[in-house]
């Protein structure tokens, strides 16, 4: 997701008048977001013209009323409109949007939907707007974006804790940056972050966490493997169950396709899973031990296993029962 040419643009003050932020990444609509409402006017300017609304809070009547003001001692006013999905009856802005006013900056920032481009307004808001909508990365992409984000900032890491970070932290942006931000305060530039790095300063066990997990069962390594449920049983807050079994449930059907995949002979296995790479000898590894037969049964084990965490056939088993049995079913 490249939003740098929208900024380019706004740092150069070649503004338009409707600008529209929407999709399943909020992190990017943040950022856009924030860059207008901290850059585009100054100190002075935004006490009279910058004026901030809320989707449950206001209308669209009161957006436009808002937007056709003239700005006070300003070439611009900026409008801006947070949490716009939550906004009734939108296409009632589709008047403004057909005619804007020139010397206001309208910003809408729409989280986790987008508008209906069937429909009169949407279609209008993407020809008539700078139109974004944003996606989620997918999971196998995150540590690239990790790595690219950290060079931004002047640091390297190793493709290890990248993946390390992406493993833990998963594939919500605002949260990678977060965790990515701990490092870039506590390491010097010139120093390479590390699998050490991240464990000793984003709290991740090195030695005890779900990608380790994994690895200990795709090798059948019985004791790494029983060691590191004991210590999710031990620690439900840090490592709930459905979390885990999500990540369980990915791993082992993606090493189901790996069969067949490797089968036909695929030269581009890791794409068509959608999986790092660096984990191809990983999956070979685990191909070995767990024929497609077996796998298909795992399915079913970590289907049941799920629903039992939920209460559905459930014998009372608590979390760690549950993971320290789920572990020997797997493995055996």
């Amino acid at each position: 997701m490249n939003i740098e040419p929208i900024i380019k643009d706004l740092k150069a003050k070649k503004f338009a008048p409707i600008y529209f932020f929407c999709g399943d990444e909020p992190y990017y609509i943040d950022q856009l977001t924030k860059f207008v409402e901290d850059n585009v006017l100054s100190a002075d300017e935004k006490e009279f013209n910058q004026t901030v609304l809320y989707g449950l809070e206001t209308t669209p009547e009161e957006i436009i009323v808002t937007a056709k003001r003239f700005p006070m001692m300003s070439e611009y006013q900026v409008v801006i409109v947070k949490e716009a999905q939550l906004l009734k009856k939108m296409e009632d802005l589709e008047a403004y949007i057909l005619n804007p006013q020139p010397s206001t900056i309208l910003v809408i920032a729409m989280k986790g939907k987008e508008p209906d481009k069937r429909k009169s307004f949407g279609k209008e808001i993407v020809k008539r707007s700078v139109y974004l909508k944003t996606e989620r990365i997918k999971d196998d992409k995150i540590p690239e974006w990790v790595g690219n984000h950290l060079r931004k900032k002047g640091f390297s890491i190793t493709a290890r804790a990248a993946i390390m970070l992406a493993e833990s932290v998963g594939n919500e942006l605002e949260k990678v940056v977060n965790e990515t931000e701990k490092l870039v305060i506590n390491i010097p530039q010139n120093q390479e972050i590390t699998e050490q790095h991240v464990e000793q300063m984003v709290g991740i066990s090195k030695e005890y966490n779900i990608f380790e997990f994994q690895k200990a069962l795709g090798t059948k390594n019985i004791l790494k493997a029983n060691q590191i449920a004991f210590y999710f049983a031990d620690n439900p807050k840090s490592n709930p169950i459905p979390v885990l079994i999500a990540s369980l449930y990915s791993y082992f059907s993606k090493l189901l396709q790996f069969q067949y995949l490797k089968s036909m002979g695929s030269s581009d296995v890791a794409k068509q899973l959608g999986i790092n790479p660096y984990f191809i000898k990983d999956y070979e590894t685990g191909a070995r031990h767990y024929n497609p037969a077996k796998l298909i049964r795992i399915m079913h084990t970590l289907r049941d296993c799920d629903l039992r965490s939920k209460g559905v056939n459930s014998d009372g088993a608590d979390h760690g029962e549950l993971i320290k049995e789920l572990t020997f079913k797997l493995i055996h």
